[in-house]
């Protein structure tokens, strides 16, 4: 049991960081290229991550896709919605208190949110394996 816990930590860090580049990408690409504030841009790369880590963790992690999509669904957009808040005020704290650029610091928050609430809570709540 303790390798299958392993494999699906493995897969949840690799989804994880499929989904994180895409977010990590469109938040650059949203204040770089568009001149979107970068607390915004986070909230954009947010949502179109998560729906690709929602479907890489739903059909690929998790193996959930046998069970109905909506409570999945509407779980995992709650943790999103918080999990954007988190990366959002954390960011902008590290950023404005320590003076460190948004894309060290978000980078940083990124990890520890993904690790520390993400990661259990798709586990435990909205794929309960």
């Amino acid at each position: 049991m303790k390798s299958q816990s392993l494999s699906i930590f493995a897969k949840a860090q690799a989804s994880a960081f499929m989904g994180g580049t895409i977010d990590y990408l469109t938040m650059l690409f949203a204040t770089e290229v568009l001149g979107i504030h970068y607390t915004s841009s986070i909230a954009i790369g947010g949502v179109v991550g998560a729906l690709a880590n929602f479907l890489i963790n739903r059909y690929w992690t998790f193996q959930a896709h046998r069970y109905p999509m909506g409570h999945q669904l509407v779980r995992f957009c709650l943790m999103v919605m918080a999990s954007i808040l988190l990366k959002t005020l954390f960011t902008y704290l590290v950023t404005d208190l320590l003076y460190i650029d948004y894309w060290i610091s978000r980078l940083c928050v990124e990890l520890i949110v993904s690790w520390g609430f993400n990661f259990p809570l798709q586990k435990r709540w909205v794929f309960r394996w």
